[in-house]
């Protein structure tokens, strides 16, 4: 039999960690785990091939065929995306027989033996939260270093004199720190091997509530973010599909696309991930608010209730009564029984759904103060229906709805908008108006969403009925030849008699060929909300996540000191006053990213501004100091860096005019929020701006820099 190839392929500078003694027991479990990954594609693609080709079946039998077909899909996509790097390292307990292996997903044998344990799992925990001060029962671990399918590294940790007398690598987190150090690319590296026992208390917290992670630029906030996302996704059972889901909220498209990759590659593509931009149609073309007063005042929670009484406005009952006539009598409707109609819709129930509600309610009315009992009470309902007179006055009192007009309105109709919003001052309700009420900025997306939400899609309705319709068109016809099939039957045993059965019907019925509705896959509700970069969000905005998070159970992640607006309450202040409580906040403060030369330079910028800044402290030098010079510099520096460095990437952040490439990207200050690069250049950081903006964009800039920062101004201003 051919020896199965070795997992690992360390470079000769670690020759001694090829010792058998140290991994001669990891080669039989990647050997073990090899053969389990092989046989368990095989089976999955086996069993996905069955279903797919299986007959579609109708109602319930379809849909669990669909889910398991999903199910089945996603399971082979993460073991196909990995190969034996599916496994993070080992650990040994004190009363462990043999190691404990971690995987990104759990891995059994075929005889029920467990070869990796999830590392979402609470057997994992250790793993990640063991430390000398607290080993958790570990008397040792073992992290892997994988590139290209084989481990290049691997480092051991002790936590026992135990352990001491164990095989073991002793280079301690040589790998780890090395790995922070190492090149980026445009998407988010893999860094849960190297998950910190800081880091991972906060990922592994309770759902319940709100818990707000706070802490300075390079602190893993990002990191911790992805990974609770992961974890509560597996953890938490008000997550399941189906159950309401997560939904992972982040500050802009090219943060986005930057870490994309990183749920899946935890085994997980059940949430949904966007900016606040997604959560309304106008946000893909909505512009910055050019004044900063209209800003301010757009970014209020309480104007935002504007919107409820502007709709509020348009289910009003009529004050008089009317006489309603039909072929048969006129009936009175007098102004309690309309009162009464409209108080029926449900509470919650968007304005254009709950039409529906108080249309039947209304003609539930009618039809019960309709004495001649001759007629049947469905003809009556079809004269109501068609009577022009009730229809035209129940249009004129709830009319259908366009969300986007009511916010056009109070932009273009100062009494409008001065009702609605009876707080605001006169001079503030003139400044709100605009020639072009349509012309969307960003400030005005929670105001759309609000009306999205109150109002309801007008088009809906509409489609609603057609699909109504065509049901009872369908319905009809299939009783007509059901009928005539009964009819014409001279089988002894009248065996077409059976077709009257509601199953028959049911299964005669194709759904699939009716109209439908594309769900809102972001209109919610979901169990629990993620939000990076939130110290930016106005009161405002938050009102469109809460409105979709009932349980308001939410993962906060930020930095008050990066902050463009100013940060100067506390959270639980600032959660407190949008009706977030209580908040329960943890802090990071060991930076894993920027080196100490970098930190050394912005650190002064920010506490200018901000003296109570939370600056993380580094723990890692990258050995190159910051350097300045002039914008006309700009070409050699990044061609001598490009010249230098086969991988990584680096950002010109400053530099409208700069045109980037898939290697040296060209930012803002704002849109490089969230991203990390190995070389920044800043150019002009003064023209930033001043006060507290200005310092945040310069604070934020400067330390994307993962190795080197160089820092350009024009003229002859240079340091």
């Amino acid at each position: 039999m051919t020896p199965a190839a070795s997992a690992f392929n360390l470079p000769d500078r670690l020759d001694a960690k090829r010792d058998p003694a140290l991994i001669a027991d990891d080669e039989v479990r990647f050997a073990e785990i090899a053969g389990n990954l092989r046989r368990t594609v095989a089976e999955l693609t086996d069993r996905l091939d069955g279903e797919r080709t299986a007959k579609g079946g109708y109602g319930q039998q379809a849909l669990e065929r669909d889910l398991e077909i999903h199910r089945l899909s996603a399971r082979l996509r993460s073991l196909r995306r990995f190969g034996l790097d599916l496994c993070l390292g080992r650990m040994v307990g004190a009363d462990d027989a043999e190691p404990v292996y971690v995987g990104r997903f759990g891995l059994t044998s075929e005889d029920g033996g467990l070869l990796l344990v999830d590392w979402r799992s609470p057997a994992a925990e250790p793993f990640f939260g063991a430390t000398h001060a607290n080993p958790m029962g570990l008397v040792s671990r073992r992290r892997y270093r994988w590139s290209g399918g084989k481990i290049t590294d691997y480092w051991d940790e002790v936590f026992t004199a135990e352990g001491l007398e164990q095989n073991a690598a002793l280079d301690d987190q040589s790998a780890f720190i090395a790995s922070l150090g190492s090149s980026r690319s445009t998407r988010m590296r893999d860094v849960l091997g190297t998950i910190q026992s800081d880091q991972d208390a906060i990922i592994r917290a309770s759902s319940r509530g709100t818990l707000v992670v706070d802490g300075g630029p390079g602190t893993g906030k990002t990191v911790v973010a992805l990974h609770r996302s992961a974890y509560l996704l597996y953890s938490d059972p008000r997550l399941g599909r189906g159950r309401g889901g997560l939904l992972f909220v982040g500050p802009h498209n090219g943060y986005i696309a930057y870490i994309e990759d990183v749920l899946p590659s935890l085994g997980e593509d059940g949430a949904q991930t966007c900016t606040l931009r997604d959560l309304v149609v106008e946000g893909a073309t909505a512009l910055v608010e050019t004044d900063p007063a209209a800003a301010r005042l757009k970014s209020s929670g309480d104007l935002v209730n504007a919107i409820e009484s502007a709709v509020r406005r348009y289910e009003t009952p009529p004050a008089e009564g009317m006489s309603v006539g039909t072929p048969w009598a006129d009936v009175w409707l007098s102004a309690a029984e309309w009162a009464e109609a409209f108080d029926s819709a449900e509470v919650g129930t968007p304005h254009n759904d709950a039409r529906d509600q108080v249309w039947e309610a209304l003609l539930d009315i009618l039809i019960d103060q309709f004495d001649d009992e001759e007629v049947p009470s469905a003809q009556v309902r079809r004269s109501l229906v068609r009577n022009e007179d009730l229809a035209s006055a129940f249009a004129r009192a709830w009319p259908l709805l366009d969300p986007v007009g009511i916010v056009a309105d109070l932009w273009s109709r100062p009494a409008y908008l001065r009702a609605c919003a009876p707080d605001l001052s006169a001079e503030q309700v003139e400044f709100l108006q605009r020639p072009d009420p349509r012309a969307w900025t960003v400030s005005d997306l929670p105001y759309l969403d609000a009306a999205r939400q109150r109002v309801g899609d007008p088009d809906a309705a509409r489609r609603r009925h057609q699909r109504d319709a065509a049901i009872a068109s369908d319905r009809e016809e299939m009783s007509r030849v059901i009928e005539h099939l009964i009819e014409t039957d001279d089988s002894e045993m009248h065996l077409m008699s059976v077709l009257r059965g509601d199953d028959f019907r049911n299964a005669l019925e194709d759904e699939a060929a009716l109209p439908s509705v594309d769900p809102d896959l972001l209109a919610g509700p979901f169990a629990h909300i993620v939000v990076d970069e939130a110290q930016e969000l106005t009161d405002a905005e938050w009102q469109m996540l809460l409105r979709r998070c009932p349980s308001r159970s939410f993962t906060i992640v930020g930095d008050r000191a990066q902050a463009r607006r100013g940060f100067a309450e506390s959270w639980q202040d600032r959660l407190g006053r949008i009706g977030l409580d209580p908040v329960t906040v943890s802090t990071l403060t060991i930076n894993y990213r920027t080196p100490e030369e970098v930190m050394a330079e912005a650190e002064p910028i920010i506490r200018a501004a901000l003296p109570d800044a939370n600056v993380p402290t580094s723990i890692r030098r990258s050995g190159v100091p910051v350097t300045h010079g002039a914008v006309s510099e700009l070409g050699v520096i990044l061609g001598e860096w490009l010249a230098g460095h086969a991988e990584g990437v680096a950002c010109v952040i400053g530099h409208p005019t700069f045109v980037g490439t898939s290697r040296v990207r060209s930012l803002t200050p704002v849109l490089a929020k969230g991203l990390e690069f190995d070389l920044v250049v800043l150019v002009d950081p003064d023209r930033f701006g001043d006060g507290i903006e200005g310092a945040v964009d310069r604070y934020v800039a400067m330390t994307r820099a993962t190795q080197q920062l160089v820092i350009l101004v024009s003229g002859d201003s240079t340091r």
